[in-house]
């Protein structure tokens, strides 16, 4: 829609001195130039022309009551001068996203001694070097820049500092994760190796009662199958403790006393 179209939908049957606000986003200006706007919006105090093909603002009528001028997303590239002649009171003017390259082409802006808020998101002229306070130094009058004042806006150190406390603190917690890891692990390890002991503590419990009971039976009965390594193969009679009562009796090999042959312990008899 042209731009002259829209003001008349924009007016809905109003004076030009009435309106206040005039809002004309993506409509199509005349020739890359305002047109349809004029003095008569006297009282106009806040316009946004943002997305509207603009390449000059020469055409903008004098509008003393204007504080607030929204041009973002257009191809302005100069021209600034224009400002401080028909919007004398302006406040906040939003630059953003157009082509904009050299801080000398802000210089106009210089005789607004009203403007607080200026925005150039997306211009060339942002990624000069020192950009902040070059313009804070051009336009002393300005409080905030992009949205920040001068001293709250982070530079490139302060940001790569805030970026590097944040690995820092980010490294310290994995450090932290993996301590509290090593830990649990090592407790789970001491875990696992007291379940072992108390498996092996009670399987040798359960051989040292195996052989207590082992014993016991071999006191409670009345023989021995006893395998002599004197005389390997043979087996001698079922014998019990009296058939050796007479020291000249017995086998050499039972001067040992207690001793096992066989898996079977042997009675004790005393040496010769």
């Amino acid at each position: 829609m042209e731009m002259k179209k829209r003001l008349t939908l924009e007016l809905r049957n109003k004076m030009p001195a009435e309106v206040k606000e005039l809002v004309l986003d993506s409509c199509c200006s005349e020739d890359g130039k305002i047109s349809g706007l004029s003095s008569d919006f006297e009282n106009l105090e806040f316009l946004s022309m943002i997305n509207v093909h603009l390449h000059s603002i020469s055409n903008l009528p004098k509008l003393n009551k204007l504080r607030k001028l929204e041009l973002s997303d257009n191809c302005i590239s100069g021209g600034l001068e224009v400002l401080a002649e028909k919007t004398p009171n302006l406040t906040q003017l939003n630059l953003s996203g157009n082509k904009i390259k050299e801080i000398s082409t802000l210089e106009p802006l210089k005789k607004l001694p009203h403007l607080r808020n200026l925005d150039l998101f997306n211009c060339e002229v942002t990624t000069l070097i020192n950009y902040r306070e070059s313009i804070f130094t051009l336009l002393p009058q300005l409080i905030y820049l992009d949205g920040f004042g001068y001293k709250e806006a982070p530079d490139s150190d302060a940001e790569a500092d805030g970026l590097d406390d944040e690995y820092d603190e980010n490294g310290d917690e994995e450090e932290e994760e993996e301590e509290e890891e090593e830990e649990d692990e090592e407790l789970d390890d001491e875990d696992d190796l007291d379940g072992e002991d108390d498996e092996n503590g009670g399987d040798e419990e359960d051989e040292d009662d195996e052989d207590d009971g082992d014993e016991d039976e071999d006191e409670e009965a009345g023989g021995y199958i006893v395998l002599t390594s004197m005389a390997e193969n043979h087996i001698l009679d079922r014998v019990g403790r009296r058939s050796f009562g007479d020291p000249s009796s017995r086998p050499a090999f039972f001067n040992l006393g207690r001793f096992r042959v066989g898996g079977l312990r042997l009675p004790e008899f005393p040496a010769n």
